[in-house]
């Protein structure tokens, strides 16, 4: 694991720093506690990133990377530290700071994710250096992995084998949550977003800035409202699209995510039946009974892949539910079933189970040329879903009992199947993982609410089948006066990079500080 252990002596522990007390340290360096008792950050906050040109195949013109420094426990800084991976494009116009992107996840790289789609943030260069970076226990920051088993055993674990015999299904959870802490070293314990925020808070001042800039896509969305409760007086301008919930239990948003999935699968199924080559025909009603009958097909006999594996159903729902998330990705997704279905071929739609990694790395090891990054090669094929998993379960504080779980498990087996015949099943099953592992933070569903920010910009999405817009509706009444709701009327998940209306209005706001009126609203890209 590419973490550091310090050769200092350990200091007397204390308790973790409020965020009240940080907010008071404005955007200056924190100072050491008068009474010593609270930890002390100040090395940390007195980096500086150094950057150079990215290293790897191919990387993009004029993307240089960096990385900072942080406490993989913020409660004890004297031990064990981590690097984080930035990435960056240049300011082109009047440089007034940076704007971080998180793309959201949990789990997603920023790097990766800057690398790819950097063009579609070229006009926020008019006025900031534009910059990713890859979170703690994610892509080359130290990356969590459950093993070579996750995969499969993610999408395999059925609530038919819990209803059975709940003892043994549950222990092998059990089981499994050992593998990941086996696995992914000591950065697991402190995964979360309440620690992503503080590493937010880091960089933040690594870059030279004295407020954060944001733009948060999904989970980012989260990331960007806990920033904005731990330290309020240093959010700059912060959007937030594709809102996400603060309150709602990791079970209902299962379910909010098997109908918005659901949905998305109708249109594509209508928008591939258009299509002659159309795997599923050009009937759409049968084409969708056709999607049900493979995924069983798969369930009940997995094919092999050319990493030696078995490729289930439940792996191809997996693999479905993220290439739904942009239409961008509906002809690659077509192409991928297509190989799947002519020719047995996993290696399309494991691309996308994956988040894009082709092939399987070894366990995660230091990183010997960045000084604590993890080389590429190196980053496990389950990074993805792993670091999902541990932030997710991390920032949730419910953990069922066995004997709850089993007493609740038919009726939620039924709500999952009713939301989704197809993804029902796989979202139920993501929340059951979370059995075994250490309760959750309540910080989140306690704490992040009635911020005391300049305004915030948060967009939602009407037809997004990931975080439904009534989220938007929910997570801005909580954050109180100062989130302004932008109304988009479209489909696909967030709106930044489907809809000119909502780009035009979030750089807007990013460059000039124009802010759209509170509720008002982007029409679909027709109307446009």
């Amino acid at each position: 694991m590419p973490v550091h252990r310090s050769t200092r002596a350990a200091p007397r522990r204390g308790p973790l720093i409020s965020a009240l007390t940080l907010a008071l340290l404005g955007a200056g360096l924190p100072a050491v506690a008068a009474d010593d008792s609270e930890p002390d950050l100040s090395r940390f906050y007195r980096q500086k990133v150094k950057w150079s040109d990215c290293k790897g195949p191919q990387p993009p013109k004029d993307l240089q990377c960096g990385k900072v420094t942080v406490p993989v426990d913020y409660a004890r800084p004297g031990a064990e530290t981590l690097a984080l991976a930035l990435a960056r494009y240049r300011a082109t116009g009047d440089r007034r700071g940076s704007v971080v992107l998180n793309f959201g996840g949990p789990g997603g790289s920023g790097v990766a994710g800057l690398a790819a789609d950097g063009k579609d943030f070229m006009e926020l260069t008019d006025g900031y250096d534009v910059v990713g970076f890859d979170p703690r226990g994610v892509g080359r920051s130290s990356p969590v992995s459950c093993g070579d088993g996750f995969l499969s055993a993610e999408a395999t674990e059925d609530t038919d084998d819990v209803l059975r015999d709940p003892g043994a299904a549950l222990r092998e959870l059990r089981g499994m949550a050992a593998e990941c802490a086996k696995n992914s070293g000591p950065v697991l314990p402190h995964m979360g977003t309440v620690n992503v925020s503080r590493d937010l808070d880091v960089i933040r001042q690594a870059l030279g800035d004295d407020k954060l800039n944001y733009l948060g896509f999904s989970y980012g969305t989260r990331l960007g409202a806990v920033y904005a409760a731990q330290f309020p007086d240093r959010v700059g301008r912060l959007v937030l699209d594709g809102v996400d919930t603060l309150t709602e239990p990791l079970a209902r948003q299962g379910v909010a995510g098997a109908e918005g999935q659901h949905r998305a699968l109708k249109d594509f199924v209508d928008w591939c039946a258009q299509d002659i080559a159309c795997p599923f025909g050009q009937d759409p009603r049968r084409g969708r009974e056709e999607v049900v009958r493979l995924i069983r097909s798969l369930d009940e006999d997995p094919v092999p892949t050319v990493f030696g594996g078995m490729f289930s159903g439940q792996d191809l729902v997996g693999a479905i539910s993220q290439a739904l998330y942009s239409k961008d990705l509906w002809p690659s997704l077509q192409r991928a079933l297509a190989q799947l279905v002519e020719d047995g071929d996993t290696r399309g739609v494991e691309a996308f189970a994956t988040g894009g990694f082709a092939v399987p790395g070894p366990a995660p090891r230091p990183g010997r040329e960045d000084g604590g990054l993890a080389d590429e090669e190196d980053v496990p094929l389950d990074n993805l879903p792993a670091a999902l998993m541990a932030v997710n379960c991390a920032d949730d504080p419910d953990r069922p009992t066995a004997g709850r779980i089993t007493r609740e498990l038919r009726r939620l087996r039924a709500e999952y199947e009713q939301a989704s015949p197809v993804f029902g099943r796989y979202r139920l099953t993501q929340v059951l993982m979370c059995y075994g592992r250490p309760k959750g933070t309540d910080f989140i569903r306690e704490k992040v609410k009635d911020v005391d920010t300049p305004k915030m910009l948060l967009v939602g999405t009407r037809g997004d089948p990931a975080t439904p817009y009534r989220w938007t509706e929910q997570t801005a009444k909580r954050l109180g006066p100062s989130a302004v709701v932008l109304d988009n009327r479209g489909e696909g998940h967030t709106g930044y990079g489907s809809s000119a209306c909502v780009h035009r209005k979030v750089d807007d706001f990013l460059l000039y500080g124009s802010l759209p009126a509170d509720g008002s609203s982007c029409g679909t890209e027709s109307e446009e």
